[in-house]
Order: structure tokens, then C-alpha cells, then sequence
């Protein structure tokens, strides 16, 4: 067999590899005429000199096994017999028969979504991999442009609310909306909406084939990671949705997040905190710096921390960024009835607070606000479509509370910054004699800042693993908090258990706690998703005879 990779061609006998040859530009690969022994190993050169038969393997499968889409089978030559003349002279092959074998994508058809998801983490050797040139190159292979306006959207925390509430601003005014956020709770899907809606996987499928021949274009074939070739995928089918308004949250940083081939018309930048220090940096100046990276010259760049890095800031002034700053272009002000938002030369009074719960909304509602206001010229809302977007606008897993006995909160909260604003907002709600808590985590977090912050407020802990190498296990999360707990006053023999899945943690909970308890899933994505997986569950109280379903509905 014949394997041509980039301009070289290997030939394999009986399924060893042992040889190769420089194939001419254009060339068609073809089995060697000649297979002199002296061009391989010496080791090889006495038996290949005594070889009365010579098989030319048809199919290599480990190697096509394990490189996938590299397309390495080009050409097959099948020869029955060699000849050679004395034990001196060269081995000729007999060339009989040839037949073609197409170029191949991957060893295994790809036909569902998570087909093309297993292609996209076999393709690429490294899970997350920082950098702008691979996937540039294939958005100019694909012609990659919006006619649309965009918006952009970075931050420690706050990104996919913002993105949320922006959405269902210009939804009530009437636009067609696109928006891409990561990571997804349940299903990929989940990933992109379009006016309002999960796009469907045949969308996706149909996009995925796009990017997979435009990286292996003419034979030139650039290697992309998960989150490169997902993300391009997701950008060409909303590039082709005719869309007004296009919205996208940054995976990781913002500099070199494939989200930054798209120049943003305005960049929003929330709240920054310490979190994925091994590629970000680890204070906030150097996260800060990599978050404004999204920034573009004279374009609205909106900064919603109340206090944020030097560095964003300067990084604005420097490239002439259209600087908006919390507190200074934008503001809010509520009591416990409504409040009211103002920015440059517009204000919204006496407004419903957010369908998103918690005290940081408004700092994310007043980012968004501002990003519409500087779009205000192509993409111009009316006071009431705000009232009403804010009003109705949803999102899983940020401080979502679900009605039951007992109560269910839950929060994709990950990092202590996050955590911190789900104990300030557990705290303002009424009184409950019990908190349990269901916990897990990826283990390059900084899991003692999470625990130490909500840890005076849980009563039980549900400590569960995650389906995913990157977590940290139930027993590591336990250890750790038993080494927190002795320095936390009154925090002394919290019942701790372990559990090898979220909806067990759950269930565990739900069987201990009282009808006025709550319940908090925090932690992570897979965390909240874990318990959403079908569908929100719903609560009753163990007196009236009810108990949760791994169905998500309520049954006897």
C-alpha cells in the first residue's frame, strides 16, 4: 500500500512500514517500481534479498485508525509476485492489478453530531490550544464574513447573562438574532440560537462538512482544536442566517479566542477575576490585558467591572478604542421596587428588575444596555422592547431557582469570584433551616477559595464526580473541605457524602432534605447539567408522597 502524507509516499509490506520515497509535485502515488534492498534497513535488506513473494498490503488500518481526517490513503497497488535475480540483485515487483481508494476524512463514517464531535477531539493533539493563525487561515478558506453587526462579549463571569439579556432586548424589538455561547449544559446544540431557538443538529452537520473541507483544502490541511473547529462551524452558520444582529461569547481570554477573527463592531468586557491562570495569567492585570484583546480602534469598547484592570484601560486608550466605563458613561441606581439605568445622553426609569435573579444582574444588565446604546444608530431599540426583554429574557443554571419543597438553586458558579455573588444572593433569600449543597468541580480551579466563600452557609455536603478527566473526584473535594472546615467557626461535623454522579448527589439530598430546606448545585457546567440532563427537576415534598424522576417530571 501506497500512503501519501503532505509530498511523501510510504510503502508498507505486510502491514510494516519500512520505507518511503520523495513523490514528484502532482504526482499520482503508486507502489515503487523497484524495491531495491539497499534502500531500507539493513536489517531488512537480507530477507527482502530472500523473498520469493512480496505482499503488497491492500489497507493499513492502524495508520488510518490513528489519524483520522488526515486523508492518507491516496492510491492502492496490488502486485502477486516478485522477482529477483539471484541473491544479489535488486526485488522487482510484478505490478497485476490497481484500483483507487477515495481520500478519506476519518476510519469511521461521520453522520451524527457526535460523529463530527469525536472527529473534532481526535483531529487536534492538544484540548485547548491558544492562538489565532489556524483557525484565520480556515475562515479565509471559507470566505468567513457577517454583514451584520456584531458584538462581542468577554469576562471572568457574567458573559452568557449579558449575551442573554442583549438577545432578548433586540428579540422584543423586533430583530433577527443570532448568538453563540459556550460551554453548553445539556446538549451541544444548546451552543448557537437563532431568533431565540437551539439550532437543530442537521444545521450543524451541514456546517461541520463545510469547515472539514475548507482545513483539508487542496490537500493543505490545517489542524484545528475542539473549540476551533466547533466555534467555526457555529460562525459560518450564522454568518449565513441573514441575521441583524450577531452576538458572541468568548470561550477562553479573548486575544487568541477563535471568537477574535470576527472584528467586533462593540466589545463588551464584564466582570474580571482570577481564573484559568495557566493560559490568562495569574493577577488580574495580565487576565485583563488578554480580555482586551477584543477591543477594535474606534469602535464602542464597554467596561462593565466597577473596577477594572489598568490594563484594559489603557490597552483601550492606546489603540483608540470608543471607551465606556462603569460609573463613569453608564450607570444604575434601584431601590427594592425597580430601577433605572442611565448612559450617554440616554435613560431607562422606573424598570422591572431582571427575570435573571441576583444582585450582579444589573451590573450585567447595565453592560448590555450600554452595548445597545452604542449601536443605537444601526440597531436602535425602544425603551419598551428593553422593559420588556429584561423582563422575559431566560438562562439555565445562573442562580435559577426552581419552585418545590424543598427549593432548588442552581448555578454554574466556578470560580471563587462567581461564588461569592451565589453566597450574597443565597443569603438574601427568606430563611431556610437547611442548606445542602451538591458540588463538583474541575480540579485546576481554585476549589478552597469556592468552599471557604459559601462554606459558613451549607449545612450537608453532596460531593459528586464528573464525567470528565479534567474534574477533581468526590473524595478529592471532600478532603479538601475537611481540611477547610476545622478553621471555619461552628462549621464542625457537617455530614459530608460521596457520590459518582450529580443526579445521585441530587437524589441523596432530596431523600435528607426537609420540605422547607434548600437544595444548591453549583460548581461547574457538568455540575448543573449533570441534574438538567432530563430536563429541570421538580421538587415535592416527601409528606405529600413525592419524590424527584430522573425524568425531571414529579411522580408518586
Amino acid at each position: 500500500m501506497c500512503l501519501q502524507q503532505g509530498q511523501r509516499r510510504c510503502i508498507a509490506v505486510h502491514g510494516r512500514l519500512f520505507g518511503s520515497v520523495q513523490l514528484a509535485p502532482g504526482a499520482s502515488p503508486s507502489v515503487h517500481e523497484f524495491f531495491v534492498a539497499q534502500r531500507f534497513q539493513p536489517a531488512l535488506q537480507g530477507g527482502l534479498r530472500h523473498a520469493g513473494l512480496l505482499e503488497i498490503v491492500e489497507i493499513v488500518a492502524q495508520v488510518l485508525a490513528g489519524q483520522p481526517g488526515a486523508r492518507l490513503a491516496h492510491g492502492v497497488t496490488v502486485g502477486d509476485a516478485v522477482k529477483h535475480r539471484g541473491f544479489h540483485g535488486p526485488i522487482m515487483a510484478q505490478t497485476v492489478t490497481r484500483r483507487t481508494i477515495a481520500p478519506r476524512m476519518s476510519a469511521t463514517p461521520l453522520i451524527t453530531l457526535q460523529d463530527w464531535l469525536a472527529h473534532c477531539e481526535r483531529i487536534h493533539p492538544k484540548q485547548i490550544d491558544m492562538g489565532l493563525e489556524r483557525a484565520r487561515a480556515v475562515a479565509e478558506r471559507l470566505n468567513l464574513h457577517f454583514e451584520c453587526p456584531v458584538i462581542t462579549v468577554a469576562g471572568t463571569n457574567g458573559k452568557g447573562s449579558t449575551c442573554a439579556m442583549i438577545e432578548a432586548v433586540a428579540l422584543q424589538a423586533g430583530y433577527r438574532t443570532g448568538v453563540y455561547t459556550s460551554p453548553h449544559l445539556v446538549h451541544f446544540e444548546e451552543r448557537c440560537r437563532i431568533h431565540g431557538e437551539s439550532v437543530n443538529a442537521s444545521e450543524l452537520i451541514a456546517n461541520f462538512e463545510a469547515v472539514e473541507s475548507a482545513r483539508c483544502q487542496n490537500g493543505q490541511e490545517i489542524s484545528l482544536s475542539y473549540f476551533e473547529f466547533t466555534t467555526l462551524a457555529i460562525l459560518r452558520l450564522m454568518s449565513l442566517a441573514k441575521l441583524d444582529l450577531a452576538i458572541l461569547e468568548v470561550g477562553l481570554g479573548g486575544r487568541l479566542d477563535a471568537t477574535n477573527i470576527v472584528d467586533a463592531d462593540c466589545a463588551v468586557i464584564t466582570s474580571i477575576d482570577i481564573d484559568h491562570t495557566e493560559y490568562l495569567g495569574h493577577d488580574r492585570e495580565s487576565i485583563g490585558r488578554e480580555k482586551a484583546g477584543i477591543l477594535r480602534t474606534g469602535r464602542p469598547a464597554i467596561v462593565c467591572d466597577p473596577m477594572p484592570p489598568q490594563s484594559v484601560v489603557d490597552h483601550a486608550r492606546e489603540i483608540g478604542a470608543d471607551l465606556w466605563r462603569f460609573g463613569h458613561d453608564f450607570n444604575f441606581s434601584g431601590d427594592k421596587q425597580q430601577w433605572s439605568w442611565a448612559g450617554r445622553g440616554r435613560r431607562y426609569a422606573g424598570m422591572a428588575y431582571p427575570a435573571l435573579r441576583g444582585a450582579n444582574q444589573l451590573v450585567n444588565a447595565s453592560g448590555a444596555l450600554a452595548a445597545l446604546d452604542a449601536l443605537r444608530d444601526r440597531v436602535p431599540v425602544t425603551a419598551q422592547a428593553v422593559r420588556n426583554g429584561l423582563g422575559m429574557v431566560e438562562l439555565a443554571g445562573r442562580f435559577q431557582i426552581v419552585p418545590g419543597e424543598p427549593v432548588l438553586v442552581l448555578d454554574v458558579a466556578h470560580n471563587p469570584h462567581a461564588v461569592a455573588a451565589l453566597t450574597a444572593n443565597l443569603d438574601a433569600m427568606r430563611f431556610h433551616p437547611t442548606t445542602h449543597a451538591v458540588f463538583g468541580a474541575m480540579a485546576d480551579k481554585d476549589i478552597k477559595g469556592m468552599l471557604a466563600r459559601i462554606g459558613p452557609l451549607v449545612d450537608r455536603w453532596y460531593f459528586t464526580d464528573l464525567p470528565t478527566a479534567r474534574a477533581a473526584s468526590a473524595a478529592d473535594l471532600a478532603q479538601l473541605w475537611e481540611s477547610l472546615a476545622a478553621g471555619l467557626s461552628r462549621r464542625k461535623d457537617i455530614p459530608v457524602s460521596l457520590h459518582a454522579t450529580p443526579q445521585e448527589a441530587l437524589d441523596g439530598a432530596v431523600a435528607a432534605a426537609g420540605a422547607a430546606d434548600r437544595i444548591v448545585v453549583f460548581g461547574s457546567f457538568y455540575t448543573v447539567g449533570g441534574v438538567l440532563e432530563h430536563g429541570t427537576p421538580k421538587l415535592q415534598a416527601k409528606h405529600l408522597g413525592w419524590s424527584t424522576s430522573k425524568s425531571g417530571a414529579s411522580k408518586p
